[in-house]
């Protein structure tokens, strides 16, 4: 069975959603931290992280 899995914004580890250590919403999106520290990164700058966020997904 395949395991959905999401990117944490700020140092790209690959993690199971439901796994989270933390999670943010920002204007609809949410976004997933596999760590406390990488949560409290991304709360320092959101968009500096939604920013890269958008473009590493883009194909």
């Amino acid at each position: 069975m395949a395991t959905n899995t999401v990117r944490d914004p700020v140092c790209g580890m690959e993690i199971d959603p439901a796994g989270a250590a933390q999670t943010r919403e920002v204007r609809g999106q949410t976004f997933y931290f596999c760590s406390d520290p990488c949560a409290d990164m991304f709360d320092v700058d959101p968009h500096l992280y939604m920013a890269h966020h958008t473009q590493s997904s883009q194909p």
